[in-house]
């Protein structure tokens, strides 16, 4: 699933889950080098267990982050 994120500098995170384990993560744009650190950290996590740690993340002055923005996508994959 590709999910266009809000409010942040990546413009699309592109996840896959399979039976509610996250099996990859790859974010367009954003801050790379820190991107592929948390794409790499959630590979094999259940997408509930990601989504509970990453909501509410904020950066900056912004009111989301993009590992908020990630929880939003991974919710939206579980709730279809």
């Amino acid at each position: 699933m590709i999910y266009r994120p809000k409010g942040v500098c990546s413009n699309a995170i592109d996840v896959e889950v399979e039976d509610g384990i996250i099996k990859s993560v790859q974010f367009t744009g954003g801050c790379n080098g820190n991107l592929q650190g948390i794409a790499s950290l959630v590979a094999g996590m259940k997408a509930e267990d990601a989504i509970a740690k990453l909501r509410g993340i904020k950066c900056g002055f912004k009111n989301t982050s993009c590992p908020d923005q990630l929880a939003c996508a991974l919710q939206e994959i579980l709730d279809h």
